[in-house]
C-alpha cells in the first residue's frame, strides 16, 4: 500500500507519521513539535511545515497528500475555520494555506472525527465487531464532541459539524455554555461540569477521578450523586445519539469515557431511553489512546 501520511494539529503540540500497513500498523516514521500557538497563526503553519519537512527527511519520501486532524471545524461554505479553542484558526483558510505551503493536496477533517476513524479501522472495532458500517466516536474530556464514521469514512456534513453532539440541548441544570446556549450536554457530562457539579453540592474541589473513587468506596454521598448523575445524563444524552444514527459501534474516548460504570449501568441507562426494546450497540473502549488523532489524519486518504 501507499505510505499514508497525517499530522495531528493539537493546542500545545503537532504530531505527524507516515505509516506503511493498517492492520496491523506499522509506522515507518513519527515525531512530535511544539505547536507554539502564541506566535501566531503564520508560525503554526511553519511549524507543520517543518512536521512534514523532517518525516521527509527521516523516511526518503514524498508524500503525494497528507491528512490533517484539527480543533475546530473547516466550515464547507466559508471554507474558513471555526470552533477551535485554538482561536488563532478561527476566521483562517487553513486548508487552503497548508495546500499552499505544502504544495500537495490536504484532507482535512476535526480531531473527534481522526478519533472516530482511526477506532473504526485499526482499533476497537475492528477487534470487536468488524463488520460494523456506522460507527460514532464520543469524546467526553474537558469537553464533550463526536465523530461519525460510515462505511470506514467520515462524514462531516452539510455544515461540517456531524458528530458534534456536545452542544444538543441536554437539561437546564447545566445552565448557560461558552457556544450561548443554555444547558448542553457538555455543562453537565464533561469532566469539569462533573466537577463542579460536585463542589457546589459539597462546598469543596476534588478532581473527577477521587469523585469516582470516593463513590467505589462508598464514603461519600454527595460523590455518589455526581456519579449517578453522569450515568443518567450519559444514558439519555447517547441514546438520542442511538435513535437518530442506530450505530453499531460506539467508542468512549476522553477522560470521563475511563469510568467502567458507563459501560455497565450507563448503557443500561441508554437502554431505558432509546427507542427499542433492547439495545444490542457495542459500547467500546478505545484502543489507541492519544495515537488515535494522528493515525485517523492519515486515514482520511486511505
Amino acid at each position: 500500500m501507499e505510505p499514508l501520511w497525517g499530522i495531528d494539529l493539537g493546542g500545545t503540540k503537532i504530531e505527524g507519521v507516515v505509516i506503511s500497513q493498517l492492520n496491523p500498523i506499522k509506522v515507518i516514521a513519527r515525531l512530535r513539535l511544539p505547536t507554539e500557538r502564541e506566535k501566531g497563526y503564520e508560525h503554526v503553519i511553519a511549524q507543520i511545515t517543518k512536521v512534514v519537512d523532517n518525516l521527509k527527511q527521516e523516511t526518503g519520501l514524498q508524500p503525494k497528500c497528507i491528512g490533517i486532524g484539527t480543533p475546530g471545524t473547516l466550515d464547507p461554505q466559508t471554507q474558513t475555520m471555526k470552533n477551535s479553542n485554538t482561536t488563532i484558526l478561527n476566521g483562517r483558510s487553513l486548508h487552503s494555506d497548508l495546500e499552499k505551503a505544502l504544495g500537495i493536496p490536504v484532507a482535512m477533517a476535526n480531531d473527534a472525527n481522526c478519533f472516530a476513524v482511526a477506532e473504526a479501522r485499526m482499533g476497537a472495532v475492528v477487534q470487536a465487531v468488524p463488520d460494523a458500517k456506522v460507527v460514532f466516536g464520543v469524546i467526553m474530556g474537558t469537553g464533550v464532541g463526536g465523530g461519525l464514521v460510515i462505511n470506514g469514512q467520515v462524514r462531516n456534513g452539510q455544515h461540517g459539524i456531524a458528530g458534534e453532539w456536545g452542544h444538543s440541548f441536554l437539561d437546564e441544570s447545566g445552565g448557560p455554555c461558552y457556544c450561548g446556549l443554555t444547558g448542553c450536554i457538555e455543562q453537565i457530562i464533561s469532566g469539569p461540569a462533573l466537577e463542579r457539579y460536585y463542589e457546589g453540592q459539597s462546598g469543596s474541589h476534588l478532581s473527577l477521578r477521587d469523585i469516582y473513587q470516593h463513590h467505589l468506596d462508598g464514603t461519600d454521598p454527595i460523590a455518589s450523586q455526581t456519579i449517578q448523575r453522569l450515568i443518567h445524563f450519559f444514558g439519555k444524552a447517547i441514546a438520542s445519539v442511538v435513535n437518530m444514527l442506530d450505530p453499531d459501534a460506539i467508542v468512549l474516548g476522553g477522560g470521563v469515557g475511563n469510568i467502567d460504570l458507563l459501560y455497565t449501568e450507563g448503557v443500561k441507562k441508554a437502554a431505558h431511553f432509546s427507542f427499542n426494546p433492547s439495545l444490542n450497540t457495542a459500547f467500546l473502549k478505545p484502543e489507541l489512546g492519544d495515537s488515535a488523532g494522528v493515525f485517523g489524519a492519515a486515514l482520511l486518504w486511505a
